[in-house]
């Protein structure tokens, strides 16, 4: 057909050349299945937040009304391993507790005012709801009585004085202990002497499991933390037993006392820190050593 075009003198087409595109119809960047996609997600993330608003308004509704309710207002104490401190007692140290809410009570105010009674060495207090706080009790337990001047006090074996020694403490069977105290104090603190705490702590522990010999000692001097002296509710003499074998050497001065008796007149003191001999003294004066046999 270019031939015979040619011949008759057409103009020849030329093959494969395409017409320009209008340019304004362009193809957008952005399809619009992507459009719906993003629309889609928008939509999602927004529900998923709705709902979490509503959540937490909904929990922080609840909470409210919970914090609020009569039903959770602590109504009941239970108090429990209290000997010497009545219940009643530890109630009074709690007062204000009842009414709050169980849930918003401030335990470690409370049980500072449980731990401000010299009586109370430790103190738990837990919630069991709706509406009982329960309080456990750990006592101190009187080591012996201390003697300071003309007053005597109640202290344990930290040395912490609990409370002034008086008729309500009669069933008590303590020794009286001099030198543990340094000063007259009814307040816990007061100053002690730290090894002659340890030492009045020793010498009872080793006493415990000997029941008759601990009921004869009546009185104790801890002044020197290094020597113990001890008076037996019979005797006037006084027994230097120093800081170990309180037993053994307490033994040894009942076995000889019949002895020394008939060798000696107005014994004052004995000293039992020696192994081969024991000291006699009167007036202040050592007045002979003698064996430990009675010899």
């Amino acid at each position: 057909m270019s031939r015979a075009a040619a011949r008759r003198g057409l103009p020849v087409m030329t093959a494969g050349v395409a017409a320009p595109a209008d340019r304004r119809f362009r193809r957008p960047d952005v399809r619009p299945a992507r459009r719906r996609r993003i629309g889609q997600w928008v939509w999602r993330a927004g529900r998923v937040a709705l709902a979490g608003l509503v959540v937490l308004g909904a929990a922080a509704w609840g909470a409210h009304l919970l914090l609020g309710s009569q039903l959770l207002a602590v109504s009941h104490l239970v108090v429990r391993g209290n000997a010497r401190l009545s219940t009643g007692e530890v109630q009074s140290l709690l007062n204000g507790l009842a009414g709050q809410n169980i849930l918003r009570v401030d335990f470690a105010s409370y049980r500072q005012r449980l731990l401000d009674s010299p009586w109370v060495a430790d103190a738990t207090l837990w919630r069991v709801l709706p509406s009982t706080v329960d309080v456990q009790i750990v006592e101190r337990v009187p080591m012996a009585v201390a003697r300071v001047g003309q007053q005597m006090y109640l202290v344990d074996e930290t040395g912490v004085i609990i409370d002034e020694f008086g008729p309500q403490y009669r069933d008590f069977d303590l020794p009286i202990v001099d030198g543990l105290v340094r000063k007259a104090s009814k307040t816990a603190g007061a100053p002690v002497d730290p090894a002659s705490v340890a030492l009045t702590g020793r010498f009872l522990d080793a006493l415990r499991p000997e029941a008759d010999l601990r009921r004869r000692v009546s009185q104790i001097d801890v002044s020197d933390g290094r020597d113990l002296v001890a008076l037996l509710n019979d005797s006037p003499v006084l027994l230097h037993l120093g800081d170990t074998r309180f037993v053994e050497r307490l033994n040894t001065y009942l076995d000889i006392a019949p002895t020394l008796a008939q060798q000696f007149k107005d014994i004052d003191f004995v000293d039992l820190r020696f192994d081969e001999h024991v000291v006699v003294g009167a007036h202040g004066r050592v007045k002979a050593a003698v064996s430990k046999s009675g010899r």
